[in-house]
């Protein structure tokens, strides 16, 4: 007599129609699958046999709710095409490859109801811990959100790494790695600064964005530690992208704002306003001197290299994955944060007058 099929309502096989062709029970088949559970020899060949013959695939879920299989590791970014965020990318899927761990990756263009369904996600499926990279709006309402989805993950046996983020409450089982957006911010400015020029245009990002918030503080802080009073005029605010820095830059020079020196917000605004200014007829240094901020690959090759301020987003990534995996879930609120320092390229020169 031929079994019935169990097969689900999606026409997939399920762990009973392995069973039936072994010749023994669901359970047995799921402890061989599992490798957690002491089977004889025989009863694990016939079932690997029927695996084979069936080409059966285990459904993920059922095992990561089982706690069997690859333990993974989430990766939720805003943007997976920006050269920075890639690196760290890199970073967190070659320590989690190393430790043992399946990175899934999630990119949300910034939709953060899209982020919370995919934490849900990985909560459900026991993600041994979720990434979350990229700055965000420092408010009661994100600080509420994150501690809120922080102990969710804790209760699910899982760790929330916040990446370049606000860091959150005292005692929220989360931990924060951030590098020192201000600081590298300050140094870069106070390069410029001591090459002469004093009338400095920030291209900034998102005025709400922890990220740009910081490096603006670092481009103010500098030019007060000299004494000077930079003009609001010189601050321009786009986003991260290099069409925003064309933009802004064509703005200001349409303006007809005075400045000799571009601090751009990144890499992509600099090359964005390295192109702006060419098309001005605007030679870099020699009329303009310009910089960025993330010291991504490619800054060396613009023409003329570009002075920038390195970010280790690569050790980023990985220190991440390091760090959620030596911590137990509800461990206490823990905040690392990692050093920058400048570049120095061919982009910046003293000003023409002096």
């Amino acid at each position: 007599m031929t079994r019935k099929s169990t097969a689900d309502a999606g026409g997939r096989l399920t762990i009973r129609d392995v069973a039936a062709r072994a010749g023994v029970s669901a359970s047995t088949v799921s402890r061989v699958l599992g490798g957690d559970y002491p089977v004889s020899t025989a009863t694990r060949t016939r079932v690997m046999r029927a695996v084979r013959e069936m080409d059966y695939v285990a459904d993920a879920r059922a095992k990561a709710i089982a706690g069997v299989g690859t333990p993974t590791l989430a990766f939720v970014l805003d943007d997976i095409t920006g050269p920075s965020f890639a690196h760290m990318a890199h970073g967190v899927e070659r320590e989690a490859t190393r430790l043992g761990h399946l990175c899934l990756v999630c990119s949300t263009d910034g939709d953060a109801e899209h982020e919370l369904e995919f934490i849900e996600t990985m909560r459900a499926q026991r993600a041994t811990a979720v990434i979350l990279v990229g700055g965000a709006a420092d408010t009661a309402e994100y600080r509420e959100r994150m501690a809120r989805i922080a102990n969710s993950l804790s209760s699910a046996g899982s760790r929330l790494v916040l990446c370049g983020r606000p860091p959150l409450e005292r005692g929220t089982p989360a931990t924060v790695i951030e590098y020192d957006n201000e600081g590298g911010a300050y140094a870069l400015c106070a390069h410029l600064l001591a090459q002469g020029h004093e009338r400095v245009l920030f291209l900034g990002g998102k005025p709400d964005n922890s990220t740009a918030q910081g490096r603006e503080r670092g481009y103010l802080a500098a030019h007060r530690a000299r004494g000077l009073d930079p003009d609001p005029a010189l601050r321009l605010s786009g986003d991260f992208t290099r069409d925003s820095g064309h933009r802004l830059m064509r703005q200001a020079l349409a303006q007809g704002l005075e400045f000799t020196a571009v601090f751009a917000a990144t890499d992509m605004v600099a090359s964005g306003a390295l192109t702006a200014l060419h098309e001005a007829g605007l030679r870099v240094p020699a009329d303009v001197s310009l910089a960025g901020y993330d010291d991504i690959p490619y800054a060396r090759d613009l023409h003329p290299p570009l002075t920038t301020v390195h970010v280790p987003y690569e050790e980023l990534g990985r220190l991440a994955v390091r760090t959620a995996l030596g911590r137990t879930p509800d461990a206490p609120n823990e905040h690392l944060l990692l050093g920058t320092h400048v570049v120095v390229r061919d982009s910046v020169a003293a000003p023409a007058h002096i």
